[in-house]
């Protein structure tokens, strides 16, 4: 969910909340792989005593602090809402975000993308939703972007027949990166948005978006859905293609109102040596 600093109280400790909130966190997902729907149900005391199972099972990969997660489940009693995250606090929150907010369609995961396959069946998922990844903007970090080929074959193999992996960024370049990655790995793009806000206002909205929003930065985002399986040749395309954020940078880097988290010092000195390159350029002789 982007690189935040998440603060925490004076006295807090993690291993009390863990255990305070452990009701919303599941230690142990790997057992409850491809019967989600079913062993999450509240078959005791159900409102709705006819059913065993939810509808469809939902994934929040990199749930930070639960925001998202708590108001997807409760616009969607029907369904379950399942949170992922690497970083124990934003776990700890979000656990305390579902119990406090009676959130019994959710739950998290203290684990992250590497884990999918082990967590869930083939098919298993309705929808993906990766809200503010971290951009990881350098060429050397670029395997850890969640949007990567090799990560969107993975997704492919979860989801049901008509499920959909959602974007959401405040990083024009990490979108228009994961378009090239998700051409690579056979996915076709159900909505490309560059104001996800004012275009799909039914999104819930996260702690992070909420941020954004006091900056006036647009959050840009891609729906995407599996297609036919890529080819080998269209793989290699998406490990080829260019790995650097920078690259993906609007050309005008003078009229940006906001820069991508990461990408901060990349710009100032774009700019600065395209400054330097005019200034030489009116100095050489014609």
């Amino acid at each position: 969910m982007g690189l935040t600093h998440i603060r925490t109280p004076r006295n807090f400790v993690l291993e009390e909340r863990i255990e305070r909130y452990a009701a919303a966190i599941e230690g142990h997902p790997e057992a409850f792989a491809g019967r989600w729907a079913e062993a999450c149900f509240p078959s005791v005391g159900s409102s709705t005593p006819t059913l065993s199972r939810y509808a469809r099972v939902h994934l929040d990969l990199g749930c930070g602090k639960g925001s998202y997660l708590v108001e997807a489940a409760r616009r969607n009693p029907g369904e379950l809402f399942i949170g992922m995250d690497i970083e124990p606090i934003c776990i700890v929150y979000a656990a305390q975000r579902i119990v406090e907010e009676a959130a019994p369609n959710a739950l998290v995961i203290p684990l992250g993308a590497g884990a999918l396959e082990r967590v869930f069946a083939p098919g298993e998922l309705a929808s993906i939703a990766l809200n503010f990844p971290t951009p990881y903007p350098k060429r050397h970090f670029a395997q850890r972007r969640t949007v990567t080929v090799d990560h969107l074959l993975v997704y492919r193999r979860l989801l049901s027949q008509d499920g959909t992996v959602t974007l959401r960024t405040d990083s024009q370049p990490l979108r228009d990166y994961a378009l090239t990655q998700l051409d690579a790995a056979g996915y076709h793009t159900l909505w490309v948005s560059n104001d996800v806000r004012a275009e799909h206002p039914g999104i819930p909205q996260t702690e992070y978006e909420g941020r954004l929003a006091a900056q006036g930065a647009r959050v840009y985002g891609i729906c995407a859905a599996a297609g036919p399986e890529p080819t080998p040749e269209q793989i290699d395309r998406g490990h080829d293609a260019e790995q650097s954020l920078v690259a993906y940078l609007p050309e005008d880097l003078e009229s940006l109102t906001y820069v991508p988290l990461g990408m901060e010092a990349a710009v100032t000195n774009l700019i600065n040596r395209r400054r330097r390159e005019a200034r030489r350029a009116e100095r050489s002789p014609r």
